[in-house]
Parts: structure tokens; sequence; C-alpha cells
């Protein structure tokens, strides 16, 4: 059966300063099915909309899945969620500055545990166990363009993931995010003109391995991926841009790895229905603004949807 591919969904308010962007129809695989990449696209391919309201019905699921409407605005199709500590494993693909790596490290060492990643707590699997909220850094690798540097398809993404499992840079991990991270003069098809990232899941080494593209934006196409693009918390606009974009990508990953549990009746997964918004925000050292500190390090990431309550987006729980 051909993989079917989807846009991921953008939900959409105002966020204080910094403004909206709308929702891409999407559609899920049912639990049998192949799993799509579930694609988050650029602020320029938004459109302004309204936030999604909590369902108030039963929808009818793709084949193969059996929805539960939960009533907080995101309904559960029945597949697994990622329970315990989730290791994120980085794929340092291209050329990496050691001060760009550092952020991305110390991001992934401090967001497990959070008031911010414990929204995710709020998602169970059929058994009603729930996701931990833990997250750790797992081991890391460098690929020196083993796929090349110019128009990497999505295949050559899973491809370098492939790479990284078989030489043994990497374990092959069932409860892991493995995250390809490009540097910026990697170019990708799709990336800044489509979309900023994406997520998904293939059996590589014989096991059902969750993967992510995040690449760069540092360039003259930044905006598109950035909400901040001349000063940022870290000061590195562009890697900033990339934690937003990776924890996107993490929280859906974790709350809907197979792309066949939690989501919408549009197909929103969990962060697609607060991307683009960021809710109050502050000023960091440097002026540029911030919402969240984790760590030694102020960052501007968005919002993630809260599955309890009637459903909202919200940057911390309980």
């Amino acid at each position: 059966m051909m993989n079917r591919r989807r846009t991921v969904a953008c939900a959409v308010l105002a966020a204080v300063t910094l403004g909206g962007v709308a929702s891409i129809p999407s559609a899920h695989a049912g639990p049998s099915a192949p799993a799509p990449i579930h694609y988050m696209p650029t602020q320029a391919n938004a459109h302004p909309s309204t936030l999604p309201v909590a369902s108030t019905g039963v929808t009818a699921p793709t084949a193969g899945a059996a929805a539960t409407v939960r009533g907080n605005g995101i309904d559960y199709h029945g597949g697994a969620v990622m329970t315990g500590t989730v290791k994120a494993y980085v794929i340092w693909y291209g050329a990496w500055a050691p001060a760009s790596q550092t952020i991305v490290r110390d991001f992934l060492t401090s967001v497990g545990g959070s008031p911010y990643f414990k929204i995710n707590t709020t998602y169970k699997n059929k058994a009603g166990v729930a996701v931990s909220g833990a997250v750790a850094l797992g081991a890391e690798a460098v690929d020196a363009y083993s796929q090349g540097k110019t128009n990497l398809s999505d295949t050559q993404i899973k491809n370098a993931v492939q790479v990284a499992i078989g030489a043994g840079k990497l374990p092959a991990d069932p409860n892991g995010v493995y995250f390809v991270l490009t540097s910026s003069d990697v170019t990708k098809s799709g990336f800044f003109t489509s979309y900023c990232g994406w997520h998904t899941a293939a059996t590589i080494a014989g096991k059902d391995i969750k993967y992510s593209f995040v690449g760069d934006p540092t360039g003259p196409n930044l905006a598109n991926c950035a909400q901040q693009t001349t000063s940022s918390p870290n000061g590195l606009p562009g890697i900033d841009a990339m934690i937003s974009v990776l924890v996107h990508e993490l929280e859906e990953a974790v709350t809907d790895p197979d792309l066949n549990a939690w989501y919408d009746r549009q197909g929103y997964e969990n962060a697609d229905k607060c991307a683009w918004t960021f809710g109050t925000t502050y000023k960091a050292a440097n002026g540029s603004l911030a919402n969240v500190k984790l760590g030694s390090r102020d960052y501007l990431i968005q919002r993630n949807w809260l599955n309890a309550s009637g459903g909202k987006c919200t940057m911390t729980y309980p």
C-alpha cells in the first residue's frame, strides 16, 4: 500500500505581538497502514484562521481506526503513545558549529520533566498509561553529507537514520525519536517553501523507529520558519527557531508516534493546534522575546494543546 503523506495542521490564534497562522487540512492513516509524513508548514504558507474548537460529536474515523472522542478538542484513535523516558537521538547532518550544538543539547537535557513538557502527560494509550513527560538526550552521531547537500528528499532523511543505526553510531531504540538536524548549507526539498520540519515512523533494523527532520533556517528565508530574525534569546536566530520546530515535532512524536493515536477531526496533532502561537512573552537579557526558561537558557517555543479541562493552548501543566 502506498504511503499517504499529510500536511501538518497549524492552528492559530494570534499570540501576543507575534502573528497567527492557519491550519492546513490533513489525513491520518489507520493503525495498520504505513505511517505518512506529518509536515509543519511555514508561516508563509499559512493563512489567518481561528483556533479549532473542542469536538462535540463522534467523527467518522479513518479506515482501520477506532476514534474515541475525549471532549477536549482532540480524539484518541487507538494507537500507541510513547511511555517511560523518551530518548532524543541527534544526527548532526552537515557542518555544525559547536555553539549551535550546545544550544540544542542544553534544550534537550532540560525540557524533560518541565511543566511545559508535562502537558503531554494528559495523553494516554488504550491501557490508560500516560506519556511520562520524561525526555533524555540520547547518543549523537555526525553525518558528513552521506546523502549529499542539495535538495535532499524525504527518503534521504530516512536513509541518514538507517546509516547511523546500521553503522552502530546510534542504537535501534523504539522508545527514541531520531532528529536529523541539517546545517544551514544543506537544502531540502520543500524546506522553507512548504514546511519547517516533520516527523514520521518506519521499520528500521526490524524496529518501529520514530524520526524527524528539522533544518537550520539561517539565511535569506529565515522568516519563513522563525518568529525572530534579527535577535533571539540565545543569540542565534536560526538555532532558536529550530528549537521551537524541534519541540513541536517531539511533542507530536510522543503523543502520536505512528500517526494513529491522538489527533482531532481535522487531522491536527497536539502541537498543530497551537503552532506559531506563543502566549505571554518577556524580554530576555539581550532584549529579544522569550516565553520560557529551561535550565540556564531562555527560549521562545510554541505552546502545546492540553488534553484536559476542555482543552486549550498553554505553556504549563499542571
